[in-house]
């Protein structure tokens, strides 16, 4: 019988031979498998893993090139900030790394400066807040970073709070001190020398006024910069306030980077709520970590 279909299969033309050859080949081979139960998973693993790879290996990326860029965009907490230096030691590394070891409230204020100053001009918006008491009493901080100044009203009084409750707190200012274009003051015009605005100057008049010097620092730069470097430094705090640009791309720089700044049990939270942009930043951010805000007053809170 064997023979008379061998005889008949050389009888056919050779891509037919070679046709129902490999079909035999493939009924056997899955006769074979499916006899046994653990060669049928091995080889049905097997498939899918080609699939996979297939599908891997594809012209066409997983995620379309928008995806990618938004993803690249939000990356804030990739980089791992450096171990953090002991809340004693916060203060002299900033004077260390930003001060060539000489603090700035040393010789403070020089003579080309004096006679530009007001000796009170503490001008602020919310500086005074029941938020700031609420949050000294909950949290008990020894460092607070304060991400936007302006003058030192919020920073001074929080000042006053950690000493009435008899805490060793060094409050952390990071601003630019600029200002922002256009800006004029009403009731006190800001002063200049040769074109450089003296809120620097004026800010530190007010900490020196309230007797705050011994645990009011201040890093000059913008506030993303002087958080990657507070980041580099391993300063962190156990209170950090967003309170700088009120347009919703700074205000979500500001509260990523700042987010990776926050000692565990930490709590971040804001000025400025009423703004639109800074209330898409500060829900987005909630969603995204997956926080709730909560609002008191003027400030916000992620919990």
């Amino acid at each position: 019988m064997n023979s008379e279909l061998d005889q008949e299969q050389l009888q056919l033309p050779y891509h037919r031979r070679s046709s129902r050859y490999h079909h035999k080949r493939m009924v056997d081979l899955g006769v074979k498998i499916f006899s046994k139960p653990k060669a049928a998973c091995s080889y049905f693993i097997l498939l899918i893993l080609t699939f996979i790879l297939g599908y891997l290996s594809h012209s066409q990326p997983l995620l379309s090139r928008a995806s990618q860029d938004i993803i690249f965009h939000n990356t804030f907490s990739s980089d791992q900030c450096a171990a953090p230096v002991s809340s004693a030691n916060v203060r002299q590394t900033i004077i260390d790394r930003v001060f060539n070891g000489i603090s700035p409230w040393q010789g403070f204020p020089s003579e080309h400066v004096r006679p530009l100053l007001w000796q009170e001009w503490t001008k602020g918006w919310g500086s005074n807040a029941p938020v700031f008491e609420h949050l000294i009493t909950q949290v008990q901080p020894k460092t607070i970073i304060e991400v936007g100044t302006f003058l030192g009203a919020s920073a001074t009084h929080m000042a006053g709070l950690t000493k009435k409750m008899g805490l060793d707190t060094q409050i952390i200012c990071l601003d630019d001190f600029r200002g922002w274009p256009g800006y004029y003051d009403e009731e006190k015009s800001m002063k200049m020398l040769n074109g450089d605005t003296m809120l620097l100057y004026q800010f530190m008049q007010n900490v020196v006024k309230a007797n705050a010097t011994d645990s009011i620092m201040f890093l000059p730069f913008s506030t993303a910069t002087a958080l990657g470097g507070m980041c580099d430094w391993g300063v962190y705090g156990d209170l950090v306030e967003i309170d700088a640009a009120h347009d919703f791309h700074s205000a979500w720089v500001d509260i990523n980077i700042a987010f990776k700044l926050v000692r565990p049990g930490g709590v971040i939270f804001g000025h400025d709520y009423m703004w639109e942009g800074v209330r898409n930043a500060v829900h987005s951010f909630a969603r995204i970590n997956g926080f709730r805000v909560r609002i008191d007053g003027e400030h916000w809170i992620l919990y």
